[in-house]
This record gives structure tokens, sequence and C-alpha cells, in this order.
């Protein structure tokens, strides 16, 4: 009796997608524009606009997707209150990493799009009540064609 040799499965890491928000200048303003630096882990997957509000982050259906966010001044407290996209395409959901308050949010791209996807995302900042919604759109695009 042969054995087949056992292939490696890897679980696929989720696209990361982080905004680093410079907390003083967006509450100064109450905009994102100028204020917003998004970044996402898929640069080698075709992803562009890194360090802007533009961000295009390259993805299929399937893959898992993590937003989290940094402050640029380490005292300013900013989270991630909600993201706004096509339900067809991902629901976004908010996790807290055990035994913390720090909040993160995921999702699972449902299906595949023949045209980019784009979404907003809303932030808490300081004590200011109401959130402050990104001004210029990220989008998702698909992998292949660079459309989803």
């Amino acid at each position: 009796m042969t054995t087949k040799p056992r292939q490696k499965t890897t679980p696929k890491r989720p696209i990361s997608i982080t905004a680093v928000v410079d907390c003083v200048g967006m509450l100064a303003a109450q905009s994102t524009h100028g204020h917003l630096y998004l970044y996402d882990t898929n640069r080698t997957g075709g992803s562009t606009g890194f360090g802007t509000e533009e961000l295009r982050t390259t993805v299929k259906a399937g893959d898992q997707l993590l937003w989290n966010v940094l402050a640029l001044e380490c005292e300013a407290f900013v989270a991630i209150d909600g993201i706004e996209i096509d339900h067809e395409v991902c629901e976004p959901v908010r996790k807290v990493y055990p035994g913390t308050d720090v909040a993160y949010w995921t999702a699972t791209v449902k299906k595949d799009h023949a045209s980019p996807v784009p979404y907003r995302i809303r932030f808490r900042l300081g004590t200011q009540v109401e959130p402050i919604t990104t001004t210029l759109s990220p989008v998702l695009v698909g992998q292949a064609t660079g459309q989803l």
C-alpha cells in the first residue's frame, strides 16, 4: 500500500487594510481630505494608491479583508465607526481583539464584479460625537482584469 504525499495547505492570510489618521488635522478640518493615508498588504496582487484616500485594493471572491486604524499622534483616539459598501460584495463586521477594547473590521469578498466597488469609512475621533467619513473613496477592484 502506497501513501500519497500530503500537500501542505497554508491558510491564506487576510488582506489587511490599514488607515493611518492624522487625528489633529482631521478634527480641525472636519474632513479626512489630506489627513488619511490608506495602505494594504496586497501590493504584489496589484493594489495601488498606497498612502492616499483612494487606495485601490485588488481582491477576488473568497478573499478575507481586515480593516484597522492607527493614529499618527500616539495619544489621540481614533476608531473605525463603520464601513459603507455594497452588501452584495461584502458585509463588514466589527470585532474586538480578545481581552482588549481594540476593534477591527472583517469581511469576506462574496463575488467578483465587473467594475470597481467604492466604499466609505466612518471614523470616531477624540471625544467628538459625530463620526467623520472619507471624502474620497477607496475601492475594491478585481484581481485579473483590474475590475471587481
